[in-house]
């Protein structure tokens, strides 16, 4: 009995560590970017972009209105995926804010392959 005792004490404390690791609730600062049009080329930080067949105009916004992927380009160059009730309804709160500075309050998570995630829940206008 003693020993059940001490091994489910045991697993309780590494689940509870590991919690915060998965985690983190932050405010991150940065310009709202179509992530799949920067990967592509990292220049396309606007909403025109430049394509392979030439440049589009009001690309972003566009992606974004279609449900794309929105990311957050901080100034340090980390981008982090928005997720959560900001992305929900095809990005109907971010559309508005395509290529504006933002702060965005959320569940910052990391995936295995080195892709940043914000659970996003609170969106707050910094700069056009």
């Amino acid at each position: 009995m003693r020993r059940l005792l001490i091994g489910l004490t045991a697993v309780g404390f590494i689940v509870a560590l590991s919690v915060p690791a998965q985690a983190n609730v932050e405010t991150v600062k940065g310009q709202l970017i179509d992530q799949g049009c920067y990967k592509m080329n990292k220049a396309n930080t606007g909403d025109r972009h430049n394509m392979p067949k030439g440049p589009v105009e009001n690309c972003a916004t566009i992606c974004a209105k279609d449900g794309h992927a929105v990311a957050l380009l901080t100034s340090d160059g980390k981008v982090y995926q928005i997720t959560g009730d900001l992305a929900a309804d095809k990005n109907a709160k971010l559309v508005a804010h395509m290529t504006h500075t933002v702060e965005v309050t959320g569940d910052v998570t990391t995936e295995a392959d080195g892709t940043m995630k914000i659970a996003g829940t609170n969106l707050k206008m910094i700069s056009r």
